[in-house]
């Protein structure tokens, strides 16, 4: 692994917000020669932002207040820190509720943060490019980001030469995060026949797309997956009794493990999962969703191992911000 970019330090504070389906996330850094960046700040919290909007088309008025509760503390945090360079992104509750950009014109009057909607390609390539550091160099990979309401996946080539940024051959998202598939299964998103149904459903898409590219017959390929699912899983892999992200961060996990793992989670009771340490309360009724989806992933791509990253879209604005190299399309 390699680390893609190497700032010269004391370039200022910088700042991302990433209002996902399910969480709004802040993070403050500065530029590190040595990591890339230096966390100063970071927040987190469930929202369920795109609670019900698979199944009615708007984000309901609950769902908008968590939001923006959420939304006034990272602006308490932006307006305490200063930075020089802020990026604040939605992603697709607000791209597809019809009332997003009445909930946006709020939420921007109520914060004053400068809120935008970013399409799925742009999302997927800041994961990536937050993520980029830990793929291998002269490897193609699989990247995968299994958000609330939908799912990334990027098929790269990742170039030989240490530092330099990953090129996306092919990015497909599809309306299928653990959100938007828990509120369409209704209360068979918890169930096994429902677990298998969820899977099916995304490993469909997955197979019209890997025809057109022919990522399956390609060789020597790698994985890596962002997302609260895989990094669940691998908390559970190695026992944990809280979540450290020390340790899962960048953690290579077997993919049959994964795949057992899985298995365990949808046998589990509501109750087993809630007790989990690394599923609780907050993930106990999406897990199963994201088990279906990754079983999916890992079914349509088989590889040896997959590396968790604990990191993502945020990382991926700040990078770009820092003046980092970032990926790129190919032409």
């Amino acid at each position: 692994m390699h680390d893609a970019f190497h700032p010269p330090p004391d370039r200022g504070v910088f700042a991302a917000i990433d209002l996902g389906t399910n969480n709004c996330r802040l993070l403050v850094a500065t530029p590190c020669a040595q990591r890339g960046l230096s966390v100063l700040d970071a927040f987190s919290r469930v929202v369920r932002l795109g609670e019900g909007v698979a199944v009615t088309g708007e984000l309901c008025p609950a769902a908008m207040d968590r939001a923006i509760a959420a939304l006034r503390i990272c602006a308490g945090k932006v307006r305490f820190h200063r930075p020089i360079s802020l990026r604040v992104v939605a992603t697709e509750a607000c791209r597809r509720a019809r009332n997003g950009g009445h909930f946006l014109a709020r939420a921007r009057r109520e914060t004053g943060l400068p809120i935008e909607v970013i399409a799925p390609e742009e999302e997927a390539i800041l994961a990536l490019g937050g993520c980029a550091a830990l793929l291998e160099p002269g490897r193609p990979a699989v990247m995968f980001d299994i958000g609330g309401g939908s799912t990334e996946i990027l098929w790269v080539d990742v170039p030989a030469a240490a530092g330099a940024p990953p090129v996306v051959r092919a990015c497909l998202s599809i309306p299928a995060g653990v959100v938007a598939l828990a509120d369409r299964f209704g209360a068979a998103a918890v169930t096994v026949a429902g677990y298998h149904a969820m899977r099916d459903a995304v490993a469909t898409e997955l197979s019209v797309w890997d025809q057109r590219h022919g990522i399956r017959e390609t060789g020597n390929r790698q994985m890596l997956g962002s997302s609260g699912t895989v990094t669940t899983l691998a908390g559970i892999h190695l026992g944990l009794q809280r979540y450290d992200r020390t340790q899962v961060d960048g953690l290579a996990v077997e993919w049959g493990r994964l795949i057992e793992i899985s298995s365990d989670i949808v046998a589990m009771t509501p109750g087993e999962r809630q007790l989990n340490p690394c599923i609780g309360r907050a993930r106990a009724d999406l897990v199963v969703a994201g088990c279906a989806i990754l079983d999916a992933i890992l079914h349509a791509w088989p590889v040896d191992q997959v590396r968790i990253a604990d990191r993502g879209v945020r990382e991926g604005i700040l990078l770009h911000l820092m003046g980092a190299p970032t990926p790129r399309r190919l032409s």
